[in-house]
């Protein structure tokens, strides 16, 4: 790709000094700038490697950065098997205990428990 011309287009100027410099350029005031994307690509790709990269020392400073600082043990596969009894009744068991527990969000909301918690707001403040 040849070098190109710059060529400015006063709608599109988003602030006022690029607005300045393209009646600038409409003018004949200033000389458009010239860009040449060949270049600016090869200039472009010896900026995107460093120096410790092209000596292969930054793969060994990278892995050096990111290893682990503590061994970690590996896990260890349970398995847990349930035994069916065909008993219903130790399945209504299980739920009731799962039902009251008190770590389990309230299923049943109430005016009264909603006043309660009112209530209690109103007395931390």
């Amino acid at each position: 790709m040849p070098n190109e011309e710059v060529k400015p287009n006063l709608n599109e100027a988003s602030t006022q000094d690029a607005q300045l410099a393209a009646e600038s350029i409409a003018s004949g005031e200033e000389k458009a700038p010239t860009v040449d994307f060949d270049a600016d690509y090869a200039a472009a790709q010896q900026f995107s490697v460093s120096e410790v990269d092209r000596k292969g020392e930054g793969s060994a400073a990278a892995q050096a950065a990111t290893a682990p600082k503590y061994k970690t043990s590996k896990p260890e596969e349970t398995k847990t098997q349930t035994q069916s009894t065909g008993n219903p009744d130790d399945f209504v068991e299980s739920a009731k205990e799962i039902g009251n527990s008190q770590t389990e969000g309230v299923t049943n909301v109430s005016d009264d428990l909603v006043q309660q918690a009112l209530e209690k707001g109103e007395r931390k403040n």
